[in-house]
């Protein structure tokens, strides 16, 4: 009797939404073969993750395991399913990649960065076709979504067949990209599905989703009733979205301009792999600038607050050669991703003293998720019947609550977080072992551990400043001078009045005055005694206690 096992690990996007990578694996355990879905990337902060600019998840396991990995598979280009793929190729053994034509336009773009061919990236055509990956059958499954040609993923596997939904909605009319097709899906279930591991993130929004075509008409009448410049913001991957602002720009007799690396990338690649035919005629920025205000409309990235992105540096002054004046408005045609209020709130406060009118979302007027609602995923499970649900893409938080409800509906589930590795083999699912995973950070050019210390101490350094002390001692090991000291994000002056680095200056010279020679020979010992001195005198003085690098030299004989 064979010992052959299905196995199902999420290294990322399970337990927080982003940053999504999902192993399957068929054969003896410890030697499955291998499929990866998807690569993706999460965006860093200032409050956690200071100077990073990239997070993506911990791979450690698989690339121990490289020689396993049968193929990646892409579900679509989002950067949180794509984003690491250049990043993380190498590392994996250059497996082989395969998505469907528009993902793969942005794939070998992110690869080409790293010095790959394009061929590495392998083109597959939508249901029915499939492709061979070891002991899995794979093919992808059109679904509507907030970019074109996203798929779920059938899987087909010696112990049944695994849906994979990806990212996904319930749209009949996207405008862009393909529609939800329920016949299809229903076909596909039709003969048992033994698990569908699904998309959570709209779990919590009650009523269903609604369709990207119902925006056009207030985005028309919003347009045509306004005076002066027009600049809107949207996810610049929503092609549909830019397409809807485009037309409803063009239709109000407006000039449309795009403005931002990412909108053009996102159009180009649309164009070039015939998901849009019949975009609006767009005007250059140079060209732009002698239409009058009242005629032109700019639709731009950096819906999120991104502070490199067109929407930030209007609102700050200038972009591109455009300024922002009292009359205009400003649209953001997005829903504002929990973690980047801070940042959309500050755009929208500049604008506003700018004279500026902001115009958001508005109760969903002018913005529709891409995500399935509730009433969304229970009609995937009652189109899809599988055996099993195992909640995906979400906070923990969306994950029970999507368990939740297929038990509710009569349905086995269960919540499987980043490292926990289940064997869907049996008539439930079970855990069969936990892989220690987290975050990888790019740190300029540099891939770190999320535990290595980096990050930590530049938060420490953040919060209470950093001190460089220098003492240089003689061939006799006795100082040369006084110490001194270079004080970085403190305060200059303290509670005594006197300027903080006399103080600590003056405290290390008295304990290097009484310090006997045995503590002077060893540099360890003195330098952590330098260390804690400053540390407790900048205590007493400013209330930090700060990070403090100590430099010892020695004259040699």
């Amino acid at each position: 009797m064979s010992n052959d096992r299905l196995i199902y690990l999420p290294l990322g996007g399970a337990g927080e939404i982003g940053m999504n990578a999902y192993v399957y694996g068929y054969g003896a355990p410890g030697k499955e073969r291998l499929i990866v879905v998807d690569l993706g990337v999460a965006f860093p902060d200032m409050d956690s993750t200071p100077g990073v600019d990239l997070i993506f998840a911990d791979t450690t396991w698989l690339q121990k395991n490289k020689d396993r990995i049968e193929a990646v598979l892409i579900t679509h280009a989002h950067e949180d399913h794509v984003g690491a793929v250049g990043h993380l190729y190498e590392k994996l053994g250059a497996p082989k990649i395969y998505t469907r034509a528009f993902t793969a336009n942005i794939a070998r773009g992110k690869l080409s960065e790293y010095g790959f061919s394009d061929d590495v990236v392998t083109t597959v055509s939508a249901w029915p076709e499939t492709i061979k990956a070891g002991p899995f059958t794979i093919g992808f499954l059109p679904i509507s979504h907030s970019i074109p040609e996203s798929s779920g993923l059938v899987i087909d596997t010696p112990e049944g067949r695994v849906i994979h939904t990806g990212d996904f909605k319930l749209d009949l009319n996207p405008l862009v990209g393909e529609a939800f097709d329920e016949a299809l899906w229903a076909d596909v279930s039709k003969d048992g599905v033994r698990a569908l591991i699904c998309d959570s993130t709209n779990v919590f929004s009650p009523k269903a989703g609604r369709s990207e075509s119902e925006l056009g008409k207030p985005i028309e009448e919003l347009i045509g009733s306004l005076k002066g410049m027009v600049v809107a913001t949207t996810f610049a991957s929503n092609v549909a979205r830019v397409k809807t602002l485009a037309e409803a720009g063009d239709r109000a007799g407006r000039s449309i301009c795009l403005l931002g690396r990412a909108m053009k990338k996102m159009l180009d690649a649309s164009l070039a792999t015939g998901v849009v035919k019949d975009f609006p005629t767009v005007v250059s920025p140079e060209e732009a600038r002698d239409i009058p205000r009242e005629n032109l409309m700019l639709i731009v990235t950096g819906s999120q607050g991104e502070r490199r992105a067109a929407s930030a540096q209007l609102a700050r002054g200038k972009y591109n050669g455009f300024t922002m004046k009292e009359g205009d408005t400003f649209l953001f045609s997005s829903k504002t991703i929990p973690g980047n209020e801070k940042g959309v709130i500050a755009i929208m406060n500049a604008f506003s003293e700018q004279g500026v009118d902001v115009v958001d979302d508005n109760g969903g007027l002018y913005h529709v998720s891409g995500h399935a609602n509730r009433p969304d995923l229970l009609k995937m499970q009652e189109v899809v019947r599988p055996q099993m649900v195992i909640p995906m893409h979400g906070e923990h938080r969306h994950l029970r609550e999507h368990a939740r409800l297929a038990e509710a509906n009569g349905r086995a589930a269960v919540i499987a977080v980043n490292g926990m590795m289940l064997d869907l083999s049996g008539n439930a699912p079970k855990v069969a072992e936990y892989i220690e995973t987290g975050r990888t950070y790019l740190d300029g050019s540099v891939q770190i551990g999320a535990m290595d210390g980096i990050v930590r101490d530049r938060i420490r350094m953040a919060l209470n400043g950093h001190v460089v002390v220098t003492l240089v001692l003689d061939e006799q090991d006795e100082p040369l001078g006084e110490p001194w000291c270079d004080l970085k994000g403190l305060p200059e002056t303290g509670k005594s009045n006197a300027p903080v680095v006399d103080v600590l200056e003056a405290d290390l010279g008295q304990f290097l005055g009484r310090a006997n020679a045995k503590t002077l020979r060893d540099d360890d010992k003195l330098e952590e005694a330098l260390r804690r001195i400053v540390r407790n005198s900048s205590q007493e003085e400013v209330g930090k206690k700060p990070e403090v690098t100590v430099v010892i030299s020695r004259l040699s004989a």
